[in-house]
């Protein structure tokens, strides 16, 4: 493991105890190099500014297990930061990489950082299209694959695995208890559809069960399945035990023993022609991070 990362004030070097402490005292450090040098520039200021920021993201990976930083002041260059970076990401992500995107642009002001949230095997396609992308994350190995073997995107790196619940209305008039009642023709059931991830994997646990299902619909992402069971239009659905939860008890959600049989692994990598430039792997790196990896967790993700 690395050493500690240490910012200086030019008087006495200190750990940073996290992530957003070491932003704020990366960037005390440069105001107090330049400043003290005498008269500088304000250009000068603003660019010493920048760096510090950058340096915080390169260490993300743990905040006081990086090398040791130093002053902006005697640095000879520094990248300029997008002014947008653009993440296509699945769609069981919305949440919890919105409010990443907020962490990301609170670390790096003037950048903003938009998404597009949908089936993973369209947004691959949009890439593959020529669709302008800084950054993907996808609910499969597969759909990445779509991208990568277009040698479209750096190499992808795991970042998270997700298991399937059933889910079924709160008050759940239909009885479905066990994977085996989606069976029953008068249960109303709605699937994904098989090409995307939340759909292969269904497919995968209904096999390991040997049950046959005919869904009333079949729907593009998880997060429209889900809205079946929410408006009342079926009876039960299978996505994603995250997106139970995100659903706030509109839902009630089944465990059942085959869902460990068919669970999801999300790649996310930077795109090989991010109009972002390496601010994109940046972001990357952020969801990597042990702050990344806490927000996903709690909503429900599970580590790779």
């Amino acid at each position: 493991m690395r050493p500690p990362l240490r910012v200086t004030n030019g008087v006495q070097p200190r750990k940073c105890a996290g992530y957003g402490e070491c932003v704020t005292m990366l960037r005390i450090s440069a105001a107090t190099a330049a400043i003290g040098g005498g008269t500088v520039r304000r250009r000068r200021f603003r660019w010493a500014m920048a760096l510090p920021v950058a340096l915080a993201l390169a260490g993300l990976s743990g905040c006081g297990s990086g090398a040791p930083a130093t002053s902006a002041a005697g640095s000879a260059s520094a990248p300029a930061a997008a002014a947008e970076v653009t993440v296509f990401a699945a769609a069981s992500l919305t949440g919890t990489f919105t409010e990443l995107g907020k962490v990301f642009e609170a670390a790096h002001p003037g950048t903003a950082v938009r998404f597009n949230f949908g089936s993973s095997a369209t947004l691959a396609q949009q890439i593959v299209q020529g669709a302008p992308a800084d950054v993907f994350a996808a609910a499969s190995p597969a759909t990445m694959k779509t991208v990568t073997d277009a040698s479209l995107a750096a190499a992808p790196v795991t970042f998270v695995r997700n298991r399937l619940q059933i889910a079924v209305p709160a008050a759940n008039p239909a009885g479905v208890d066990e994977l085996k009642d989606l069976a029953d023709p008068k249960v109303k059931v709605a699937l994904c559809a098989e090409q995307v991830p939340c759909g292969a994997a269904a497919a995968k646990a209904l096999a390991a069960a040997g049950l046959a299902v005919r869904p009333v619909t079949l729907e593009q992402d998880v997060k429209a399945t889900l809205t079946k069971v929410e408006l009342g239009e079926v009876d039960a659905a299978l996505v994603y035990r995250t997106d139970v939860i995100a659903s706030g008890g509109k839902v009630r959600g089944i465990e059942f023993p085959e869902a460990g049989q068919a669970v999801n692994d999300y790649p996310i990598a930077a795109l090989a022609k991010a109009p972002a430039g390496g601010t994109a792997g940046e972001f990357v790196q952020l969801v990597l991070s042990p702050q990344g990896a806490d927000v996903l967790t709690k909503a429900g993700f599970e580590a790779p």
